[in-house]
């Protein structure tokens, strides 16, 4: 089998189920940056030594297959989806957010992202997952989309933002506070 098709040279592409849409539709939008976020998360573990770290960026990694492959379905009833997004994967992150937040010190000012390469792809992650939630909302507003999935994708952000401070806690790299 060829990876090039040519079916994609005007502009369209085929949505799970064979439906072709512009390759700007929201949808696409929507679960490009799924995939965007799932390359720079890749990038992230290979730049990470923390063994408990890349454990969980790979159980994300799984669940953000699941969502691309759900919003790459452009079906009107998504209950009839085999693959879900669970409660307990956003409890999965909650945990992770809990227990990494219990070792830092209170926040008191933003942090400018930086201080390592590991911390800037930690916030290139984290702020990936926010163009994603903003392009799932904003297919939302035309076709609902499981509340699993916003939540998930806006948790996600928070658990970028949590690691960016444990690695930059563990590397004994100074947080440089934005202070107006």
């Amino acid at each position: 089998m060829k990876i090039y098709t040519k079916t994609g040279d005007n502009g369209t592409t085929s949505l799970y189920g064979g439906d072709r849409v512009k390759k700007h539709n929201i949808r696409v939008e929507a679960y490009g940056t799924i995939d965007e976020l799932n390359s720079n998360i890749g990038m992230l573990r290979d730049l990470s030594e923390n063994k408990k770290i890349n454990f969980s960026l790979i159980e994300i990694q799984k669940v953000l297959f699941k969502i691309g492959a759900i919003l790459a379905t452009d079906c009107k009833d998504n209950t009839k989806s085999k693959v879900i997004i669970l409660d307990s994967d956003i409890e999965f992150l909650e945990n992770k957010i809990d227990v990494i937040s219990s070792e830092l010190k209170p926040m008191t000012h933003f942090i400018i992202p930086g201080g390592n390469k590991i911390v800037s792809y930690c916030h290139i992650c984290r702020t990936t997952s926010r163009r994603a939630e903003r392009r799932i909302s904003q297919l939302n507003d035309y076709q609902e989309v499981n509340k699993n999935i916003l939540s998930y994708i806006n948790r996600l952000s928070d658990y970028f933002f949590i690691i960016s401070r444990k690695i930059t806690l563990d590397l004994n790299i100074e947080e440089i506070k934005w202070i107006p």
